[in-house]
């Protein structure tokens, strides 16, 4: 008899994750709380469960006789629910409350970066506005980066050329509060200059084995300009990360958490997803994630050839160097479709045609969508993920907006250079 898996969380990122378990033999049923109207054709919706409600979630997978649990999204984890779960003997790929703390608190892991090692960029926190306006005017007017604290959807790292965007900055995230409790504290953070890389890792608490590297575009506008999203498409394998970089931010940053987290008593089993800077003078560590990327795991989900479930069932097992893990040598793209005005004011029920006009081959994961009287229509800013693979990341990439150009929806909007010239 096959496992019951539970996933928490409504975007792409949950549907890819639904899509690639669904193929492991040793899966038998999936359900997704809240999901969407593409982690139906997975699994089983609970619809009326949000993502925050951990004692709803733990009821459910007592009802479901959930026997194991794969967390995917930043909520859930801060709240407990591997704690809980965990008690109730539901095995978990996951951290913990306090191995969370790595994604749910800036300042925590800043320091944890600053004690173990990590190279990082300078930052000072603070949790009074008037004293981090002040410290702002006392610079030297250069670019700095302003971070709500907590966890704030992807969206809470404000970058500033100016003092005065700075003090802008402060402003949203600690008198508008558009970032509600995440932005309790701030950091203000010197702003490096270079390229980003998203790096993931399977973890066990003890053992971590890295994925394979992608590149995210987190603007919502053609040449990284506009506001920041929460991603507007991926490509992976990363073109710009090479053996000895990608050597460097395994040693020096992902094997530096593992022991440093065990050695604190929160060994991280899970995903780690450390985001890094590559400037002029080496990789920096910016945040740390405790879950797959979004839409990072979009284009890595159609890449991985081990079954999913056996890899995370051997590392919340704490097994995982008895797992080899295959990677398919082909490029993937996927380009994000979004409601018109994302991420500021969209509409949402528009009606969504040419979803199942794609290529056979290419995958349409659903984030922002549900299914009404009218067929599949809209419900949030990023909508869907478009995935195509290829021998190259640009034959990928042809593919991947070649299909895109099939779907259709009221003021659609996506990013017409997601790995252009890659």
């Amino acid at each position: 008899m096959g496992s019951r898996v539970l996933l928490v969380g409504a975007g792409a990122r949950e549907h890819a994750v639904a899509w690639k378990l669904r193929q492991s033999a040793k899966v038998d049923e999936i359900f997704i709380a809240p999901g969407n109207a593409g982690t139906a054709l997975c699994g089983t919706n609970l619809a009326d469960i949000q993502p925050k409600h951990i004692d709803e979630l733990v009821k459910a997978a007592k009802a479901h006789k959930i026997d194991f649990y794969l967390s995917t999204m930043d909520d859930p984890q801060p709240l407990g629910l591997v704690d809980r779960l965990t008690a109730e003997g539901v095995l978990c790929y996951g951290p913990t409350k306090a191995a969370a703390q790595l994604e749910s608190s800036k300042a925590f892991s800043k320091k944890f970066m600053v004690e173990h090692g990590i190279r990082t960029a300078a930052a000072t926190v603070f949790s009074d506005y008037r004293e981090a306006c002040a410290y702002v005017e006392s610079l030297n007017d250069h670019g700095i980066v302003v971070k709500a604290s907590g966890l704030a959807a992807g969206k809470g790292v404000i970058v500033c050329y100016d003092n005065r965007d700075a003090l802008t900055a402060l402003d949203i995230i600690m008198v508008r509060r558009d970032f509600g409790s995440a932005g309790d504290q701030v950091l203000i953070e010197q702003r490096l200059e270079g390229w980003e890389a998203s790096a993931h890792a399977f973890c066990d608490g003890k053992t971590a084995v890295m994925m394979p590297f992608a590149s995210d575009y987190k603007r919502a506008q053609d040449g990284d300009i506009g506001l920041n999203t929460g991603g507007m498409g991926a490509y992976s394998p990363s073109a710009r990360v090479d053996e000895g970089l990608a050597t460097e931010i395994r040693t020096n940053v992902v094997e530096k958490v593992m022991a440093g987290m065990a050695a604190s008593g929160m060994p991280f089993n899970g995903t780690l997803y450390p985001g890094m800077m590559i400037a002029k003078d080496g990789a920096y560590c910016l945040e740390f994630n405790a879950r797959m990327g979004d839409p990072e795991a979009q284009v890595l989900m159609p890449r991985l050839e081990t079954d999913l479930f056996d890899v995370c069932q051997a590392a919340a097992q704490g097994k995982l160097a008895g797992i080899g893990v295959r990677w398919s040598d082909k490029a993937a793209v996927g380009v994000v479709m979004a409601s018109g005005g994302y991420p500021a004011t969209y509409k949402l029920g528009h009606v969504i045609e040419g979803v199942d006009d794609v290529d056979a081959d290419v995958m349409v994961f659903h984030a922002g969508t549900k299914a009404d009287s009218r067929g599949l229509v809209t419900y949030g800013g990023r909508v869907l993920t478009v995935v195509a693979t290829g021998a190259t990341v640009a034959e990928a990439r042809a593919k991947a907006y070649d299909n895109v150009k099939r779907i259709h929806f009221m003021d659609a909007q996506y990013r017409k250079d997601i790995a252009a010239g890659v």
